[in-house]
Order: structure tokens, then sequence, then C-alpha cells
């Protein structure tokens, strides 16, 4: 697909488009090309993390076929416009960002519109990738093969006793938890639930 097929397609979930759905289209067209897939791979050949959500990661998965769903989209919310693209077979991490002057050069490309947003919009479809972004080589915290996991991994909480997927548990003092409660958490219970009879025990304790 071109660009503008991509942000055809992107366009679908807005009825519109906007100057972070072009940069995710161009990243996730740019990701790919330095890690020499001509196309969006059919397998799960590719995975993407996205430092941030919205519009701009429409683009992105217009661009690259990635998604959630299939376990080759993953969103660390970090609140930047940038993208890790990982080689699953060979582990190579590439992390694409805009340059740090990039509407400064969008002006520039679209001298003809005053209006600063729509001069993003028009140049950030035909500025070079050289010139719209940073090319950086990455090494990941967490091993592709923790990332990924295996299908079927499943245990149960000892603590809440609600399943937990993909090896996502957490092992402390001999117990197995999920990340809720190992803490910290993104949520609590409104209601605290009262502790069961070993409350005693050290998992309690933290």
């Amino acid at each position: 697909m071109n660009l503008a097929e991509i942000l055809e397609i992107s366009m679908q979930d807005h009825d519109h488009l906007c100057p972070r759905q072009i940069l995710g289209a161009r990243i996730g067209m740019a990701g790919m090309k330095v890690l020499n897939f001509t196309e969006p791979p059919q397998k799960k050949e590719l995975l993407i993390i996205s430092e941030t959500d919205g519009c701009f990661v429409d683009g992105v998965i217009a661009a690259t076929g990635c998604t959630v769903g299939h376990r080759t989209l993953r969103v660390e919310d970090y609140g930047k416009v940038a993208v890790t693209f990982v080689d699953v077979k060979s582990e190579k991490a590439i992390r694409v960002a805009p340059t740090q002057n990039i509407r400064e050069q969008a002006i520039l490309y679209a001298s003809e519109e005053p209006r600063h947003y729509f001069a993003q919009m028009q140049a950030y479809q035909i500025m070079p990738d050289d010139l719209l972004f940073t090319f950086t080589e990455v090494k990941l915290t967490t091993s592709i093969q923790e990332i990924v996991s295996h299908p079927g991994m499943r245990v149960n909480c000892d603590m809440c006793g609600e399943e937990i997927m993909n090896e996502r548990e957490v092992k402390q003092h001999g117990y197995v938890l999920c990340r809720a409660c190992a803490k910290p958490s993104y949520y609590q219970p409104a209601i605290q639930k009262p502790l069961p009879e070993d409350s005693n025990s050290p998992v309690y304790a933290q």
C-alpha cells in the first residue's frame, strides 16, 4: 500500500485526518523499511511498542497491520509519539521518533499554508524520512520470549484467585500473584475484601 491508501484506512475510525495519524502512518512505514519488511508481515514476525495511544497509533496500525488483538502491538504509555519496531526472529529493535524540530521543518515544507495544523498535515506526507525521524537501535529490557510468552500458559493468583495468562504472574515469598495483588497496581477495590485466614503470611505483609 502507498501512503494515501494507508491514510484512508486510518481515517475509517475517525472520519477525519490529523497530523498525528499521518506521523503514525509514516513511522509505521519507516520502521518496517529499516527492518527490511517490504509489507506488513502475515505472521507474528514484527512486534511494535508504541509510547502513546490515540490517533497516532491508528496510523501505525494502518501501516503495519500490527494490533493488540494479534498481540503484535503493545502500548507503553510514556506520552511520546514514538514506536519501537522489533524483528521477532532476529530480535533487532529500532526506536523511531520524530525529530525535535519537526514542526518548524513542516512550516518550511508547506510555506504557502499559514495555518500550522494544515501545514503539518501537508508536510508530514512529503518530508523525507531523515528529516522527519530519528532512528535509534535499542535493546529491550524484557526479552522477546517473555513478551510473547507461549499459548495456553495459565495460572491462578494465590491471593485473589483470578486467572493469569501469558506468564504475567509475579512470584513473592513462594506465592504466585497477579500484578494487581503484587502491587503497585493501577487500581484498588473500592471496598476491600477481608483477608483470608493466612493473612499473616509474608505476602500480605507488604
